[in-house]
């Protein structure tokens, strides 16, 4: 692979659920930290972080199915994000690293704390930056996650822009089209204008996601409910729909590992106002036929996750917020404090 950083070594390792590509930062001796990746994405993403892990600890960054260099199988939305943290615990079991220090980005929020309610034994802690909320993406309202709509209209595969799609598969690295990955990185992965000189890799990590109905974006069922359609059973989208999509649960956990919450306050993705919520869309009137905030408001994700943390600190267990002058993506936008967190976080 051509876009790796001196330092950072790519390995294969079979499990019994699937071939799967992970990044390593060469240590073989400390604490095992796991770096997961968020949507349109891969490991790619945190070869930076993982060079800068400090001492006392070693990293690992896998892709998940359906991404980067891991082997590409169908995902059953039905089970929430289970199908990736299923095998990231079968990768972790394969490895033998025993409990490690997991951090997840956006989706990868979501997957390790899936991976918390079912396989406790093997997390130490949990970082989640800028994670997917608690109850899954579009389709609820208040702080406790209430379905909007019976069949979470709105939400899943069938909210993919199609000409962002379309430009993955057309592998497009320009910036002549509105949503090339290119743009859509600059407009809504990081804030601000902020331009890495580790862009070309980026969008690379974003062209690797493997796309159709059993992957990204997934499929979807017509709705009698605003906007006109409702999640599907099958890819990443659906993953996250709010029906298959809950991991409130870990504030009823016997054993509380500490979290670290690390977000962006300029993130345009996970937000009170998500832009890639099409209720919040709705509001701004860039989609027709928006019922309204009684029936139809923007999902408080932030506000969500809050919640889910306060009561998971109420019932024993810890977290810290650090709030970064970031976007999405904290982790490229401002390293070096993303880094001091992460190190604070790590040394407990």
């Amino acid at each position: 692979m051509t876009d790796l950083l001196p330092g950072i070594a790519l390995r294969h390792v079979e499990t019994d659920r699937l071939r799967t590509a992970l990044l390593t930062d060469g240590r073989t001796d400390g604490e095992v930290v796991v770096l997961v990746h968020g949507n349109v994405s891969s490991s790619l993403f945190w070869q930076q972080t993982l060079l800068h892990l400090p001492a006392g600890f070693r990293g690992i960054a896998p892709d998940l199915r359906g991404f980067g260099d891991s082997e590409t199988r169908p995902v059953d939305a039905t089970r929430g994000l289970r199908d990736l943290s299923d095998d990231l615990a079968a990768l972790l079991d394969t490895l033998g690293t025993g409990p490690a220090h997991l951090v997840g980005w956006s989706m990868g929020g979501g997957v390790v704390m899936q991976l918390l309610l079912d396989r406790p034994d093997l997390v130490a802690s949990l970082g989640l930056v800028n994670p997917v909320s608690p109850y899954g993406f579009g389709g609820t309202k208040g702080a406790d996650g209430e379905l909007a709509s019976p069949d979470a209209a709105g939400s899943g595969g069938g909210g993919a822009n199609s000409e962002f799609v379309a430009a993955i598969e057309a592998g497009d690295m320009g910036d002549r089209s509105q949503n090339s990955p290119r743009n859509v990185m600059s407009a809504f992965y990081v804030a601000d204008g902020f331009r890495s000189p580790l862009e070309d890799v980026f969008v690379a990590s974003m062209l690797t996601t493997k796309l159709g109905p059993d992957n990204y974006p997934g499929d979807s069922v017509p709705s009698d409910n605003w906007p006109g359609f409702a999640p599907g059973a099958r890819g990443i989208l659906n993953t996250m729909a709010p029906q298959h999509h809950d991991v409130s649960g870990i504030v009823d956990l016997d054993t509380k590992p500490p979290i670290l919450w690390v977000r962006g306050t300029k993130d345009a993705i996970v937000s009170d106002a998500s832009l890639f919520d099409l209720a919040t869309l709705g509001q701004m009137g860039a989609i027709p036929g928006w019922p309204g905030d009684e029936v139809a408001p923007p999902q408080p994700m932030v506000t969500q996750t809050r919640a889910v943390l306060d009561a998971y600190a109420a019932a024993g267990g810890s977290y810290v917020e650090v709030a970064l002058d970031a976007g999405h993506s904290p982790l490229i936008e401002k390293p070096e404090e993303f880094y001091a967190a992460l190190a604070d976080h790590l040394r407990g």
